[in-house]
């Protein structure tokens, strides 16, 4: 096929019917990314319990100025600028086929179902069961801090806030697509070239320019119904990519030459964040400079960073694994199954193992890998009971 000629390919759908949806063979890798991606939230929340910043349930060690909690902030740093946005542009790709394989109630009472009752679940019992065991752990009791929560009407969404937010989006795919687009049996897979370099650095560019504009209003760290806001800037594009890049196969297509030049940056673009803490520390002290809002250097700084390093991290993990992890497996095959249940019910197990590990004296990097590692394994063995009841399977 000539690159500057689009042509009309049969549809070709992105999952087969084998009990649960399993991908095509040339599409295992896709499913591979979501369950390393899942590891790697795992290990975000980990860093953070162990020094670095951000939100999350327990924090044994503060972010300070040692090495450890430097490096953990970095590691944290390089995981928001892509991972969830990963995560959005891999939903996007199978949302146009899904919603036009099942049409619009199907889709929806589906999605209401896979990601609502989650979110529901996680709100009211999950994420205050994970709340109540840092009380009991300090002696304040289980039960009184569950008694508590349900009174304050005090429910969180914690790490759901992906299921909701990608409910809002496919709530809102749908409403163009009935709207605006194109009617759902009317609809081919036109395969296109892969945007040239141009393009990849314009949608960069103005990813960063409009994180910028929307943390004027809401700074990153701030939640307006539950969602940080201030990052949704990447998250938007990355799911209207990936419906893009399924219309026309855009994944299948990218090649090494028209993603070099991102990857190759990383060399160059990753350490400028690191330089600018670096600087930042040097000249207002630390703790003193504002990366997540305002229009300070610091903030225009981050807010451009994050594309310019997110695009060359996507693109290498996509062509790594497109080339080296796209074979049949039985272990991946049970990890892929898992995952979702793991992303949804690691915040508890996280948070006990951590609290397990409170009295061991160690350096921070060494409970960050233990914590992390032993976490990951409990997640996924507790995950595989979850999938396999039949009420619950549907479900996760």
């Amino acid at each position: 096929m000539s690159q500057n000629a689009a042509q009309t390919v049969p549809r070709i759908s992105p999952i087969e019917r084998t009990g649960r949806d399993q991908p095509r063979a040339r599409e295992l890798y896709i499913d591979r990314l979501r369950s390393v991606m899942t590891a790697f939230v795992i290990l975000h929340h980990t860093a953070i319990t162990y020094g670095a910043p951000g939100g999350w349930y327990y924090n044994e060690l503060k972010p300070s100025a040692t090495v450890s909690s430097l490096l953990l902030t970095f590691f944290v740093a390089t995981n928001q600028a892509y991972f969830m946005g990963f995560f959005f542009l891999l939903a996007g790709y199978f949302t146009p086929h899904s919603l036009e394989r099942k049409g619009y109630a199907r889709f929806l009472g589906d999605r209401f179902l896979r990601l609502g009752l989650p979110l529901l679940a996680f709100m009211f019992i999950l994420g205050p069961a994970t709340s109540a065991l840092i009380t009991a752990y300090e002696g304040k009791g289980f039960w009184p801090t569950i008694e508590y929560l349900w009174t304050h009407a005090i429910f969180g969404n914690g790490p759901l806030w992906f299921a909701q937010a990608l409910l809002m989006f496919s709530i809102g795919y749908s409403a163009w697509r009935a709207v605006a687009g194109a009617s759902l049996n009317q609809v081919e897979r036109t395969a296109r070239p892969v945007p040239g370099g141009r393009w990849w650095l314009l949608s960069a560019v103005a990813v960063g320019v409009a994180a910028l504009a929307i943390r004027q209003v809401v700074p990153t760290g701030v939640n307006i119904i539950g969602l940080q806001l201030g990052y949704f800037a990447s998250y938007t594009f990355l799911f209207a990519l990936g419906i893009a890049a399924w219309r026309h196969d855009w994944l299948r297509q990218l090649e090494w030459r028209q993603a070099r030049v991102w990857i190759i940056g990383l060399i160059f673009t990753w350490p400028l964040l690191p330089l600018g803490i670096f600087v930042a520390r040097a000249l207002n002290g630390a703790g003193k400079s504002n990366f997540g809002g305002g229009l300070s250097w610091t903030a225009i700084l981050y807010a451009v960073w994050e594309p310019f390093v997110a695009w060359g991290l996507i693109a290498a993990w996509l062509l790594v694994f497109r080339s080296l992890m796209n074979q049949e497996s039985t272990l991946w095959r049970w990890l892929n199954r898992c995952a979702y249940a793991v992303y949804i019910i690691h915040p508890p197990i996280l948070v006990d193992i951590s609290l397990l590990f409170h009295p061991w004296v160690a350096p921070a990097p060494v409970k960050f890998f233990v914590t992390g590692a032993l976490s990951c394994i409990a997640c996924w063995l507790l995950a595989d009971p979850l999938v396999r009841l039949p009420g619950l399977r549907r479900v996760v």
